[in-house]
């Protein structure tokens, strides 16, 4: 199943580099330097964040280019938002039995956008794709920095997977990808350059309960 995901995450982004200019928005603003300390795994905690997001059914290679691009048109149209070429990180995140068909695939596209905003301008692409005001939970969290091409995730997510097994935490969230650097506005860079932080939401597992037959033999022993 792991596997499965990551094949899917990989085909999401690839999607992701063909939709050319609507992509600029990887110049989020984050250097290497400020997130180098998450090469290594954590468990911290997040604020909720208000976000815009499009849902986005179907094979990633044909729905995540709409979805960016309605968020970008809706974020740059909402009014009392600050606009430039420095963006909010595009983040993803994924819910669906990726062994099924394609076609039954569901990805959740999102840009976080400043609590105040309370309404969203009437935009709505050719397909009935409209962006909608969300909240993201988050709570504890555990992340990891990828850097480098998509396609080579693997060994970091199953890092991030081991580290929480390890700490004593489950997942309970969806897969999330941040992505601080990938490709330009005019092409797709250097792959080697791109910043993902990978994350899912944890909760520390609960404590083994004692058997009762054990509770029962304790009992008898010690009167």
């Amino acid at each position: 199943m792991k596997v499965v995901i990551i094949i899917v995450i990989v085909l999401v982004v690839l999607a992701l580099i063909g939709i050319g200019a609507v992509m600029f928005f990887m110049s989020s603003g984050v250097n290497f330097e400020e997130v180098k300390d998450l090469v290594e795994p954590r468990i911290t905690s997040m604020p909720d964040q208000k976000v815009i997001e499009i849902e986005a059914k179907g094979d990633p290679n044909e729905s995540a280019g709409e979805a960016i691009g309605m968020l970008m048109k809706t974020y740059y149209k909402i009014d009392g938002v600050e606009k430039g070429f420095v963006m909010p990180a595009p983040k993803a995140r994924w819910d669906s039995d990726f062994a099924a068909s394609k076609s039954e695939w569901i990805g959740r596209f999102a840009l976080q956008v400043p609590d105040n905003v309370e309404s969203l301008p009437e935009i709505e692409s050719e397909g009935g794709v409209k962006a909608e005001l969300s909240t993201w939970e988050y709570g504890e969290v555990a992340e990891i920095l990828h850097v480098g091409p998509y396609d080579t995730e693997h060994e970091t997510i199953q890092k991030l997977l081991g580290f929480i097994e390890n700490s004593g935490y489950e997942i309970v969230g969806m897969h999330e990808e941040e992505y601080l650097k990938g490709p330009g506005m005019f092409g797709k860079g250097n792959p080697e350059k791109y910043l993902t932080i990978i994350r899912y939401n944890v909760a520390e597992k609960p404590a083994e309960e004692t058997p009762v037959d054990s509770l029962s033999s304790d009992t008898t022993e010690t009167i």
